[in-house]
């Protein structure tokens, strides 16, 4: 995950700021979505079983407790590591998004350092194939990594891209994914979308983070909602339909609501509280 200037890590999730240095006040876009929460327990419990199953100590460890304890311990931490893992890939991969097109809008950019990091790594494929979807689509990079805030809602985020393409006015998220068993670059979730429909009802983009000063939001409408798969074998290219995007924005507002009730329930500690019999 990226960290935008005005993004602050809280126990209640990542949450944003309006200028750098005072208090984190509305929940960060992918917190809220965050609160529609996936059962992983069958994917941890595979990642687990596949660690333990692949690892070259187990034969020798069958008769030894303790190693074999330790062996388990490692394995149950696989789908934490795995996870981790991936989360620092994203970063590279978006990190090496955002200087190509900082790079494309004249502005100061750390583009060969980013390529560096990808290729110590040995993730220059994901490099190779994002520059191919750069050419393929003819972006023209409009603002890279726009913070943007909705105030009546109460939520702000980041969005990976603006640009044109074809013409059109494109908000653009990027999801880092890797390669299925036929080699094609696996399909973001369309949780995606409600990302989009969200960033797309911003009210306004941050221009200094560090003054604290914002312009009203200007890509509201009459714009494409993408979402771009990178992969080390290929990029995929998805249009949030237009039509489902109210469903999605109204999931999304249920779902600012829940967080909000979560996030007063934390802060006055509120709890069951024991009670003794009533006196006779």
């Amino acid at each position: 995950m990226t960290s935008p200037k005005l993004a602050i890590q809280t126990e209640s999730g990542r949450m944003y700021s309006r200028q750098i240095g005072t208090a984190a006040i509305v929940p960060s876009i992918t917190t809220v979505i965050g609160m529609d929460k996936l059962d992983l327990s069958g994917w941890a419990g595979y990642m687990a079983a596949k660690a333990l199953s692949e690892d070259q100590r187990l034969a020798q460890s069958l008769g030894d407790q303790r190693q074999l304890r330790s062996l388990v311990r490692d394995a149950a931490n696989a789908a934490e590591a795995y996870r981790d893992s991936a989360a620092a890939c994203g970063d590279r991969v978006h990190n090496y998004a955002e200087q190509r097109a900082l790079q494309a809008l004249d502005a100061e950019h750390y583009l060969p350092a980013a390529l560096a990091e990808l290729e110590a790594n040995n993730e220059l494929g994901f490099a190779r194939h994002f520059d191919k979807w750069w050419q393929d689509y003819a972006v023209e990079p409009i603002a890279a990594e726009a913070t943007v805030w909705n105030e009546s809602v109460g939520y702000a985020g980041t969005i990976d891209l603006v640009a044109k393409i074809g013409g059109r006015t494109c908000l653009i998220d990027y999801k880092t994914k890797t390669t299925d068993r036929d080699g094609f670059v696996k399909r973001p979730d369309d949780k995606v979308i409600m990302q989009l429909a969200a960033a797309c009802k911003a009210e306004e983009q941050v221009v200094d983070a560090e003054q604290g000063t914002w312009k009203a939001w200007e890509y509201g409408t009459d714009t494409m909602l993408l979402a771009v798969a990178l992969g080390e074998s290929g990029t995929r290219t998805f249009l949030a339909p237009p039509a489902a995007l109210p469903d999605y924005w109204s999931k999304f507002y249920a779902l600012r609501r829940n967080w909000e009730a979560s996030f007063k329930i934390a802060q006055s500690r509120a709890s069951l509280a024991e009670i003794t019999p009533p006196t006779q």
